[in-house]
């Protein structure tokens, strides 16, 4: 069964209804469906999970009438936002459903074909802004690859069995290691600028000269070579690791997935913590978890978003911790903001301020933050810690106003620190409010040790580093002070905060802030925004964030490939693409 959308041709954002392991659709306000990013193994229609001792085996299998809206056949093993939806989910539970698991041996289902890459009908009729969260997502996903491997001890690692372009590719360079089978027709290809006239979405061109230092020359020549680059070629250019013929292609996989798996860390007794579906209530101006609470202010194209600190001390140590599995506070924590980041990325397109409150006891979040660190060595904590580190950080990348509002009773310390850190404004209220509450304590925050190292940003650097860029002797004085309650005058006067308001200014204030912030461009906030976040050095996580993804934007809206005249559009019509051939 699947939902009707507004448009067969054009995606906005809206997906489709429950499928045989679609992700789901649940019905919005206006009664259209909308994207959900649920799904587990057994109800995958795409993805394959295997796990055999140490080695788990992803396969990729299209079910080609599996898309997520309808308009196009998923052929060749083509993929599309609900296929990313999966390798997403599938991702998370191997580094928390398994811990036995040291390699991950990606592999295509189909004969001599390993992926095509993005589903080009797809992207031909869908909106800007479904083109751009497909984009991002995918990339924040690939990027769990890398992740996974660097932190996790898991290994990814490529089994190219056949052809391999566009995204394919993309899907490939994310793994630490690329086995191709060479078998005379089989090739990687990033075939985008010849053939469509856009570039490789997820990265190709900076994970080929970047990650896998492909010289610039032959990088040039390897991404407007449609047809790619097959075997010992291949291999020279640093394309890929190895080329095996068809008959020693599965062995020479395998004898590297157990090699990379004698060199983990991870537990070979550990046992794993099931993710179970979410705890979650919507309604058409709500969406509600334990933890986490938005309100849709629709009219104001506003949410408000409040995260709740644990309600009491946290468990005796690492086995009580386990124990509690998916409800261990800092856990639930990042698995509500990460579902609540990506539905309201997806489908809530005109809510483009969010402002961030956080309430409850802030010696209760530093309590776990201290059991974070005490238990960092425990594999089951390491995979929180960097899993609430890859949720602040697609915060970093989401294009909407954010503001965090600090007032008596929140909890911003530590961790939900990064929350506020992470906004690109934090204004603190001066006392109480004295017409509500008079005898309340005033609004204080508190930086923790969470704050200086746990949760690095795309660039490498804290939020922290990044907000006193250059600026080593205020950042000293911050450090200084961590652990103690600190008043909006003294986060004030330390530049933690954009603005200390007394009770008398703080509404007046904040209502012709977010009044303003609305009035303006949404395309130039968002270019204001992701400038103003990331100082520093560039990583390859910033350049495909920044660099690569801000020229994909403006090459989706060119109509060298987006117009009715563009490659894009007339890709297996058989007719070429008549390009404006003015340089801009």
């Amino acid at each position: 069964m699947t939902a009707a959308v507004e448009s067969s041709t054009q995606p906005t954002g809206k997906g489709t209804g429950p499928g045989a392991g679609s992700p789901e659709a649940a019905p919005a306000a206006e009664g259209a469906p909308t994207v959900s990013f649920d799904t587990s193994p057994e109800r995958y229609r795409h993805w394959k999970l295997e796990v055999d001792g140490e080695v788990a085996t992803l396969t990729l299998l299209v079910d080609q009438d599996g898309g997520i809206v309808p308009g196009y056949e998923l052929k060749s093993n083509s993929y599309d936002l609900g296929v990313d939806i999966e390798l997403y989910d599938a991702v998370q539970r191997l580094r928390f459903e398994h811990p036995r698991v040291k390699s991950v041996v990606l592999t295509g289902g189909l004969e001599r074909m390993f992926c095509a890459g993005a589903n080009i009908k797809m992207l031909a009729q869908s909106s800007h802004a479904w083109k751009v969260n497909f984009c991002k997502f995918t990339n924040e996903t690939r990027n769990g690859f890398e992740d996974a491997t660097r932190h996790s001890g898991q290994t990814y690692i490529a089994a190219v069995n056949g052809t391999s372009a566009g995204g394919g590719y993309e899907l490939a360079l994310a793994c630490d290691q690329i086995v191709l089978v060479d078998d005379g027709s089989s090739a990687v290809a990033l075939p985008e600028v010849p053939l469509l006239g856009v570039l490789p979405g997820t990265g190709g061109l900076t994970r080929v000269v970047d990650k896998r230092h492909v010289r610039k020359d032959r990088a040039d020549v390897f991404a407007t070579k449609s047809e790619g680059i097959k075997g010992r070629t291949a291999v020279e250019w640093r394309l890929v690791d190895a080329a095996v013929p068809r008959g020693r292609f599965d062995e020479e996989v395998r004898s590297r997935a157990e090699e990379a798996a004698r060199t983990s860390h991870r537990p070979a007794d550990g046992k794993g913590v099931a993710l179970p579906a979410l705890d979650r209530t919507e309604s058409g101006d709500s969406i509600t978890y334990p933890h986490v609470e938005a309100e849709l202010l629709r009219d104001q194209r506003r949410v408000e978003i409040t995260v709740e600190a644990p309600a009491g001390a946290p468990p005796a140590d690492a086995d009580a911790v386990r124990e509690q599995g998916a409800d261990y506070w800092p856990l639930a924590l990042a698995r509500e903001l990460d579902d609540l980041i990506l539905r309201l990325r997806t489908n809530e397109l005109e809510l483009g301020t969010w402002v961030f409150r956080a309430k409850g006891d802030a010696d209760a979040v530093l309590a776990y933050d201290a059991q974070l660190d005490t238990l960092a060595g425990d594999w089951f904590v390491n995979e929180i810690r960097h899993y609430l580190k890859r949720t602040f950080k697609r915060l970093d990348v989401t294009s909407r106003s954010l503001v965090a509002l600090i007032e008596p009773g929140s909890c911003f310390a530590g961790t939900l620190l990064e929350l506020a850190l992470a906004c690109d404004r934090q204004y603190m209220l001066a006392g109480v409010f004295e017409d509500v509450d008079p005898g309340a304590d005033p609004a204080s925050l508190v930086v923790g040790t969470a704050n200086d190292g746990a949760y690095p940003m795309g660039n490498g650097l804290t939020r922290l580093q990044s907000r006193f860029y250059a600026a080593d002797g205020e950042l000293r004085t911050v450090l200084d002070r961590t652990g103690e309650r600190l008043t909006a005058d003294e986060a004030d006067g330390l530049g933690l905060v954009t603005m200390a308001l007394d009770d008398i200014d703080y509404e007046d204030e904040l209502r012709i802030v977010l009044e303003e912030r609305a009035s303006l461009s949404p395309d130039a906030l968002t270019g204001m925004e992701a400038n103003h976040r990331f100082v520093g050095p560039e990583t390859v996580e910033t350049k495909i964030f920044g660099r690569l993804t801000a020229w994909q934007n403006w090459i989706f809206n060119r109509p060298n490939a987006s117009g009715t005249e563009g490659a894009l559009r007339r890709y297996g019509t058989g007719k070429r693409a008549d390009f404006d051939v003015k340089r801009v």
